[in-house]
């Protein structure tokens, strides 16, 4: 899917090349939580054009359910600014969030979240749900999807596929 942005505006104020540069730090993440056997996906938190917070998945390592990569650099980013408001702060995630993560997005008032690959089977911020632009929460977060959306999918399809062949 080409990138998309699902808050329909004309996005003009979002540069792509910048979206690209912070996706490729949440992709570089991703491949960590490969290299580390977890499933492949990468965060990173943006302020003032600056990367606070990185992480990626780490649920097997730390044997935790909510140790996904959003999680822990949504916590990351709070701890850096001193603040569990995340006003002004841009989430980049290679997969879409689910439920749990989107409920975390909205909690800690992210102005935006960039995604790369859609998830058909838990996508919380536009493919089965869209809790991020509820409008019946106090907050909403502006939605930039399918930055990078192939390499994101690639990770995802290599983990799975090596974890098939491995049974």
């Amino acid at each position: 899917m080409p990138d998309k942005n699902t808050n329909g505006t004309d996005g003009q104020n979002h540069d792509a090349n910048g979206h690209r540069q912070f996706m490729s730090a949440a992709l570089r993440e991703a491949e960590t939580s490969l290299r580390q056997k977890e499933v492949p996906v990468g965060a990173v938190v943006v302020k003032d054009g600056r990367i606070i917070a990185r992480a990626h998945n780490q649920v097997e390592m730390l044997q935790d359910p909510t140790a996904h990569a959003e999680i822990i650099a949504i916590g990351a980013a709070a701890n850096h600014i001193g603040s569990w408001r995340l006003k002004g702060c841009t989430l980049y995630v290679t997969l879409e969030p689910c439920p749990m993560c989107a409920g975390a997005i909205v909690l800690s008032r992210l102005d935006r979240l960039v995604f790369g690959a859609y998830d058909p089977k838990m996508g919380a911020c536009s493919t089965l749900y869209n809790i991020v632009q509820d409008g019946r929460l106090n907050h909403r977060v502006e939605i930039i999807a399918g930055i990078m959306d192939d390499q994101s999918r690639f990770l995802l399809q290599e983990f799975f596929a090596t974890r098939r062949t491995e049974k």
